[in-house]
């Protein structure tokens, strides 16, 4: 086998059109055939570094991979075109920094045996046994979370200071749609307010210090997420709210500015499908929340 005499091996697998496409749906989360094993006996007879290349559009179960010792990198390509070659090289041969950020989960390949095509829900349904779907709502283990990606460089993050509140005078002829909340939890006097009765023309701004702690300079994608008030059922875990990317050169820092639209940002999807604004309190131990006053 040429990996025994190589002083580097680059393993290229993944799916295709055939597999996944418009109108097309996958059934599994596995690699099509027998890349599974070309992968570990390539990987076992190496004699240098191993380097596995991921092409396709959705996510694989390559936790395998992940644990194998003699597998030092992971790229994730997708289907990267006419000039992928090229850079696929740039990144493997330390030419380019990656940046990248997974803009899905891949879930284990179990994940598809939990639950029918047919469910439409993303939250939990708890009676019938079926995960959540997506970052969101998912809370089990995951191969790659969304939101992942690795640098040949690290990164430290401080926020800076910044305003935590933003209060909203309410009309007295507005309606407050109640939320379910957990036993016990505090619930507000006017628990949430419809997005389409407020002009949602206040922005909440945040400012990431980002510190390049390695050798190497690169860019990194610094992300926000935001989540409900303790204590409201059915919400998201957490969603993602702004992103800004920002070069950092080795041994500096940089800030990140974001600026996050409160009702984009902090606005939930409640159980009867309208978009409400959840009334935060003193009593949320959030860096960043919003209270809505009557």
């Amino acid at each position: 086998m040429a990996a025994r005499n190589a002083d580097a091996t680059v393993i290229f697998v993944g799916i295709d059109l055939s597999v996944e496409s418009e109108g097309n749906d996958r059934t599994d989360f596995l690699l099509p055939g027998y890349q599974t094993q070309l992968i570990n006996q390539v990987a076992e007879e190496a004699k240098g570094p191993v380097v596995l290349v991921i092409l396709c559009a959705g996510g694989v179960d390559i936790s395998f991979a992940t644990g194998n010792n003699k597998i030092g990198a992971i790229l994730w390509a997708g289907y990267p075109g006419a000039e992928g070659g090229r850079a696929i090289t740039d990144v493997i041969f330390g030419r380019y920094n990656p940046a990248g950020r997974l803009p899905l989960t891949w879930f284990y390949a179990d994940y598809a045996d939990k639950l029918p095509m047919t469910s439409m829900s993303l939250r939990p349904v708890d009676e019938l046994g079926y995960p959540g779907r997506t970052y969101k709502f998912f809370n089990g283990s995951v191969v790659f979370p969304f939101g992942f990606g690795l640098s040949y460089t690290t990164f430290s993050y401080a926020a800076r200071p910044s305003a935590h509140w933003v209060n909203y005078k309410l009309r007295p002829s507005l309606v407050c749609p109640p939320l379910n909340y957990a036993d016990g939890a505090y619930v507000p006097p006017c628990p949430s307010v419809e997005v389409d009765k407020l002009p949602c023309t206040e922005n909440l701004t945040i400012e990431v210090e980002v510190t390049n702690t390695g050798v190497v300079d690169g860019s990194d994608v610094v992300m926000v997420h935001t989540k409900a008030p303790e204590g409201v059922l059915g919400a998201p875990q957490k969603q993602l709210a702004a992103f800004e990317r920002v070069f950092v050169k080795a041994g500096k820092k940089a800030v990140a500015k974001l600026d996050l639209n409160i009702c984009k940002a902090f606005g939930i999807v409640e159980k009867t499908a309208y978009t409400v604004l959840p009334a935060g309190s003193t009593r949320c131990s959030s860096a960043v929340g919003v209270t809505a006053s009557p």
